[in-house]
């Protein structure tokens, strides 16, 4: 609907009532109206695809659909780009801050929806994510059918990543240098550390030259950890510019947009699963403030 996808949910074996009563307890944060309203306009249906009503009765072990609904959500003032499109890909280039698919506060504000609206593509699928901070290009996925062979292609390490990040000169370090640790989660729940042990990510890192008092470096991940690239670079002692999350996580900016994170997913480079043929996709964009 609207490009969004439905959500669902498994209802608890035993589980029994009204379907108004248990959606209210599940979800404390909407509303018994909000759900009345959900209802009213057949936003929330059984595995049959049959509307359900608040006197419905909540049948344990059953699975329910329903649309997520936000009551605002901040537009976000940049557009992504379609580098190219086929049978099999489609090749975006994704602009700062625009998260990849619904998620927490986000919702039509996202690159998925965006796509799948402009595109008349409802099955579209990201084959691999960049963080909503992170801008550059990422593949998706038109056809059910091709979509295991592109995917594996990451789960294999079959696709060679280039990105560039703008941060602080770092003194002393010959180029390019290899970054290698063990990553882990850390603490915010939303960051990741490095701890003492066998490494589980590896960084190339090289220079590429001076943008002022900045240095422009070339980065060439050969693992896909959560937020391995701002993690390397700030252990190296120069934290992405703009990095919000590390060497500290810092107050939330909101919706402040006048400092993106100074990372780029420059290209992709492989070997067409399908065709045989070598590939490789630039993005468009250039880092700078």
């Amino acid at each position: 609907m609207h490009g969004v996808a439905p959500s669902y949910l498994w209802l608890p074996q035993g589980s029994a009532g009204l379907m108004l009563d248990f959606l209210v307890a599940r979800f404390p944060d909407i509303g018994a109206d909000a759900w009345r309203s959900r209802m009213a306009r057949g936003h929330v249906v059984d595995g049959d695809g049959l509307p359900l009503a608040p006197e419905s009765p909540v049948r344990g072990g059953s699975r329910i659909w329903y649309y997520r609904e936000l009551d605002a959500e901040t537009p976000i003032p940049f557009q992504e780009r379609v580098l190219f499109q086929d049978e099999h890909l489609v090749v975006v280039d994704k602009p700062h801050f625009l998260p990849m698919a619904p998620a927490g506060r986000f919702l039509h504000e996202t690159l998925l929806v965006r796509l799948k609206l402009k595109l008349g593509i409802p099955d579209l699928v990201p084959i691999h994510r960049l963080d909503r901070e992170t801008a550059g290009v990422v593949l998706f996925s038109p056809n059910v059918g091709s979509r295991g062979a592109y995917q594996s292609l990451f789960q294999k390490r079959g696709v060679s990543k280039e990105y560039e990040a703008l941060a602080a000169p770092i003194g002393g370090l010959a180029f390019p240098h290899t970054r290698r640790s063990l990553m882990v989660e850390g603490t915010p729940f939303f960051r990741m550390q490095e701890v003492e042990g066998e490494p589980n990510s590896e960084t190339i890192v090289d220079l590429i030259g001076m943008r002022g008092a900045l240095a422009l470096y070339r980065l060439r991940p050969h693992t896909g950890r959560k937020h391995q690239l701002r993690v390397h670079m700030a252990a190296l002692g120069a934290p992405i510019h703009n990095d919000a999350f590390y060497p500290v996580a810092q107050p939330c900016r909101g919706d402040d947009f006048t400092r993106p994170l100074q990372l780029l997913a420059r290209s992709l480079e492989f070997v067409d699963p399908l065709s045989g043929e070598p590939r490789r996709f630039a993005s468009e964009r250039t880092l700078g403030g």
